[in-house]
Formats: structure tokens, C-alpha cells, sequence
């Protein structure tokens, strides 16, 4: 398969136009703003004691929170990868790497991902589109791109808005659920499948837990926005503003994980989607997500000079964020934090 010189220059694009343009969605919010967690004036607990561990994937992780794909297939994706990864050994957190098709296509680039002797303990996650199955990827394509970077699992990514608004988008999802389900069947590492901030709905969910799926990403809407990150490329105005009235599509992340959780009990869920904080953490815990993901803030982190320092700093905020969050509404540990009934602001 060769390489292709256009996806690494989409990967540049996507990461100056993440880092410089105003790409979040609008017109529609997480719902996180919406719960409230209830406040405990006398918590009866010692802060310091607050246990935010947990597992994942069969490794013990610090906290329920992961560093969500973002980047790879270019030099400077290559130094912020690093960084990430640093930053999430340190601390204990799992990761996901960006899309690798481009290195599956041109091994060259397979260094810009490998950041395994960086982070030798974390869960680590490999990640392709899962569309790419319709345009000649097959299992084989994945279980490199698992041995590339010696992962723990592997992320199939949905992405039908950002594919149907890119100029150079692949856009035939048809019969891909069976796709699916053979890579779940033959892959030695189990299978998880995110969106990239548009939403899995109960529905779909239920779909992909039927052919062998266990691990969910929401990635719901009210976080970045890829079709704005895709009117950013459009040649054209007719691009731009068909780009640009998907700006509030998608499931709000809070009823992704509402409604996949009620019907999926077993499924392990992962909420991502605009989680800016610990206390949103803590609220999609409670929702009932297993993990959150977050994406964007480690990115600016990380493109600091400071690097893993500085995305050290960032992520050791919202770990902090959770604690107190726990801490202030009377929860000792993630088991009491998912018993928690949330309010409602009115």
C-alpha cells in the first residue's frame, strides 16, 4: 500500500486548525452544565484518602481518565506524541494515538506513533477508521497497526459527518458493522469503538455490542467539532457552507452516556466529548461512564515548550478537579461516585 502524501498533510492541517481556529461545535452543548453534584458540608472523609484508581484493559490506572487520540504521521505530531505519552506514564493514565493509516500505507512514519518506550505500563491504543475497511483495510492492516506501537487495544473511529464534509473523504459506510464484527472475531486485542465528537446513541450501540464490541467511546457533541475543523479546508464557499451547518449536529455527550449505559449494563463506556475538567469527570462517572476521555486541552499542553511537564501539569488538574469533586459530594472511591444521584439545574 503506498504512501500518501495528502493524509500527512491533512494531519498538518488538522492540528494547526485544531490549535488556531475556533473549531468547537455550536449551537449544542455536552449537557455536563445541566447535573449538579450534590454537596456534602460534612463529607466525613480525609481528602488525601480520596481513591480515584481503577483498571483498564487488566492494568491498574490512576484515575479514570484518558488521554484521547489525537495526532501521528508527521514529525510534529511525532514530539507531541512523546510528550503525551510521557505525561500519561507519569501519572498513570491510558492513551490513544492518533489514526494510522498514514503509517499502515508508509512504514516511515510509524516512529511518529511508537511511543511505547516512553510509557511501558499504560494501556496504550492503536487507532484506524473503521471506514478505511471499505477501501481495502483488512484485518491484517489492523493488527499492524496494533504490533506498531504494541498496544493493549485497538480503536475503530466513526467519523461519517467529518468524512462526508472533507474534501478528500471516504464516505461508503455500507455493510461496515460486519467489518466490524470480523475484526472483533480475529483481532488478538479487544476492539473499541469511538466516535469523534458527533455521538453513539443507544441505538448504534446496541448494534456494535451485538457483533462482539465491549468498549465504547461516546465521543458526543459540544466539544470540538470536526465538520469546523473541516470548513477550515474547503476550497470553496459551497464547502464552507455546507461544512459549516453541521456546526450543532451530533448527540450532546451527557445523553450518549445516559443512553447507552441504560442499555448496555455491561458495555465498559467511555465518555468523551468536550470534557473540560475533573468535575465533568466526575459527572460522567456518575452518569455512568467507566472512564472520560479528553482530547484538546492536553493538546495546547502539549505543544508547550515545557512539553510532558506542562501536560503533567494540565491533566494533574483535573485529576486534582476530580478528587475535591468526590471529595465534596461524600465520595470515598468511584464505586460510591457511580451510586451518586446527580441534580438537575433548573
Amino acid at each position: 500500500m503506498p504512501g500518501d502524501d495528502k493524509t500527512e498533510s491533512r494531519k498538518i492541517d488538522h492540528i494547526r486548525i485544531v490549535l488556531h481556529e475556533d473549531v468547537a461545535a455550536k449551537g449544542i452543548v455536552t449537557g455536563f452544565a445541566a447535573y449538579r453534584l450534590p454537596h456534602r458540608a460534612l463529607p466525613e472523609l480525609d481528602l488525601n484518602e480520596v481513591d480515584t484508581r481503577t483498571t483498564f484493559l487488566g492494568k491498574p490506572i490512576a484515575a479514570p481518565l484518558l488521554i484521547s487520540s489525537m495526532t501521528g504521521g508527521t514529525a510534529s505530531a511525532e514530539k507531541i506524541n512523546l510528550a503525551l505519552a510521557e505525561a500519561a506514564e507519569y501519572l498513570g493514565l491510558p492513551m490513544g494515538v492518533g489514526s494510522q493509516r498514514a503509517a499502515v500505507m508508509d512504514p516511515r512514519l510509524a516512529s511518529t506513533y511508537q511511543v511505547r518506550r516512553v510509557a511501558p505500563h499504560i494501556p496504550l491504543l492503536a487507532n484506524v477508521g473503521a471506514v478505511q475497511l471499505n477501501y481495502g483495510f483488512t484485518v491484517d492492516h489492523c493488527r499492524r497497526a496494533v504490533e506498531m506501537i504494541e498496544a493493549d487495544a485497538l480503536i475503530l473511529h466513526l467519523n461519517p459527518l467529518q468524512e462526508a464534509v472533507q474534501p478528500e473523504g471516504d464516505v461508503n459506510f455500507k455493510g461496515l458493522l460486519a467489518r466490524i464484527e470480523e475484526v472483533c472475531r480475529r483481532l488478538e486485542v479487544p476492539v473499541i469503538v469511538k466516535e469523534v465528537g458527533n455521538g453513539i446513541g443507544a441505538a448504534d450501540a446496541i448494534r456494535l455490542y451485538e457483533v462482539g464490541v465491549r468498549i465504547i467511546d461516546v465521543a458526543g457533541a459540544g466539544g470540538t467539532s470536526w465538520s469546523e475543523v473541516e470548513r477550515f479546508r474547503q476550497p470553496n464557499d459551497t464547502g464552507r457552507r455546507v461544512a459549516s451547518a453541521f456546526a450543532d449536529w451530533g448527540l450532546p455527550t451527557t445523553e450518549c452516556i445516559r443512553e447507552v449505559r441504560a442499555a448496555l449494563p455491561d458495555v465498559t463506556l467511555i465518555a468523551s466529548g468536550g470534557v473540560r475538567s475533573g468535575v465533568d469527570v466526575a459527572k460522567a462517572i456518575a452518569l455512568g461512564a467507566d472512564l472520560a476521555g479528553t482530547a484538546r486541552p492536553a493538546l495546547f499542553d502539549a505543544i508547550n515548550e515545557r512539553g510532558a511537564e506542562a501536560v503533567i501539569e494540565g491533566l494533574g488538574a483535573f485529576i486534582r478537579e476530580l478528587r475535591v469533586a468526590m471529595f465534596c459530594s461524600g465520595c470515598a472511591n468511584l464505586q460510591a461516585l457511580r451510586n451518586l444521584r446527580l441534580g438537575e439545574r433548573s
